[in-house]
């Protein structure tokens, strides 16, 4: 049974959608604090966050993205993988302050393991590869690697460094290759300092 969402955290919910931006903003720190750790009322709030990734606000995309990956850790359906598409989607926003929002939290689908991490990985493999047609691709390619990085730290999985090495060594610009490939060893040296 989901559990419901107390008055302050709906009203925060409500407010997300505010047209000021100050009570907008306090309405992401509050959600973002409470859904730092898992929480009984993910499913209360989740359709209306699937929904607000298709709002006309582009902060409210950027939001509603950021708040469903958050979530993520507290989705036992696994409602994250039937929904990941339209998180994809917000990448590909023409606010690209947006689209970076989202893709950076991606990550936290990934770190679940399993089928989520499946779905995740699927995704970014052809967002890397897609990506190259559009104006900000270098930095889209960046966030993957990035994104990548941060669920092999959490995970320990191997398999996503070696996606993630393979994506790199898929890059045709030498330039790009070696800055995708300082990612992972940044990480080297992180992990032994």
């Amino acid at each position: 049974m989901t559990a419901r969402v107390d008055d302050d955290l709906r009203r925060a919910l409500t407010d997300v959608g505010s047209s000021d931006r100050g009570v907008q903003n306090a309405a992401y720190q509050a959600l973002t604090a409470a859904t730092d750790g898992p929480v009984a009322w993910a499913y209360e709030a989740w359709d209306e966050l699937v929904a607000g990734l298709r709002d006309r606000d582009n902060h409210v995309r950027a939001i509603a993205a950021q708040l469903l990956c958050n979530l993520a850790k507290s989705d036992p359906e696994e409602r994250i993988v039937r929904d990941f598409p339209a998180l994809l989607e917000v990448t590909r926003d023409d606010r690209f302050v947006t689209a970076r929002h989202c893709l950076q939290s991606l990550w936290k689908v990934g770190a679940l393991g399993g089928t989520p991490l499946d779905t995740y990985r699927e995704g970014l493999v052809a967002r890397f590869a897609e990506c190259r047609a559009e104006k900000n691709w270098s930095l889209i390619r960046h966030d993957i690697v990035c994104s990548l990085r941060d669920v092999h730290e959490a995970t320990g999985d191997e398999t996503v460094r070696a996606t993630a090495l393979e994506l790199i060594d898929s890059e045709d610009d030498p330039k790009y290759r070696k800055k995708y490939a300082g990612v992972w060893k940044a990480q080297r040296a992180g992990r032994t300092a």
